[in-house]
């Protein structure tokens, strides 16, 4: 087994360090978080830190590096309070991860890609269409994380679309029967299959 000393990772090329940190952590979520700008400006862009921070309410958090650069997602969610979380399927890797390009804020990614948005239930942010699990967010508040300048933006579920075929009797969302993806690193995507599941766990 390879040992990777803190001072080696001081010195690797950065690229290489950041393909390491961003994988070692496992397998991460994969997400298109769809925003509306407040001059009607359409944005989508790939997302692999959505994490869950409470069921009661349902919330959802997910992490922003330094909004020193352009950063469209951001701007559109606190100007408007609003987004969508859509799991990304097999069938549109490509399109999904070319949304992490850096577009000026009044190039919509639903015009560079295949991905198409549509709007329920006079929800103002779009979601993106034949998404099989698609969340409808509203903007709750923000935690600064001091030792490394990122921001942990807190949503709330208000509203949820889910293929009936994925939802089973005791809600739990089975994501391998629509393919969804998850992100290993920045650019590595896995399709994975439901294995087992396992009941409560009790002392023996």
């Amino acid at each position: 087994m390879t040992y990777i000393s803190n001072e080696q990772l001081d010195n690797f090329h950065h690229l290489y360090r950041i393909n390491l940190i961003n994988s070692c952590s496992g397998y991460k979520s994969a997400n298109l978080l769809g925003t509306k700008s407040s001059e009607g400006i359409e944005n989508v862009a790939v997302f692999s830190s959505i994490t869950h921070i409470g069921s009661n309410p349902p919330m959802l958090g997910f992490f922003l590096r330094p909004t020193t650069v352009m950063r469209n997602t951001y701007d559109n969610i606190k100007s408007t309070g609003f987004y969508t979380v859509n799991h990304i399927h097999e069938s549109i890797l490509e399109d999904a991860h070319h949304t992490s390009a850096k577009y000026d804020a009044h190039i919509s990614e639903f015009d560079k890609t295949n991905l198409h948005s549509e709007y329920k239930n006079e929800f103002n942010a779009p979601f993106v269409k034949d998404a099989p699990l698609q969340l409808a967010m509203q903007y709750v508040e923000e935690c600064e994380i001091k030792s490394n300048n990122t921001i942990l933006v807190i949503g709330k579920i208000v509203g949820l679309y889910v293929n009936d075929d994925l939802l089973e009797a005791d809600g739990f969302i089975n994501l391998s029967k629509a393919k969804i993806a998850t992100i290993n690193g920045l650019d590595g995507y896995a399709v994975p299959e439901l294995k087992t599941r396992f009941g409560y766990q009790r002392p023996k």
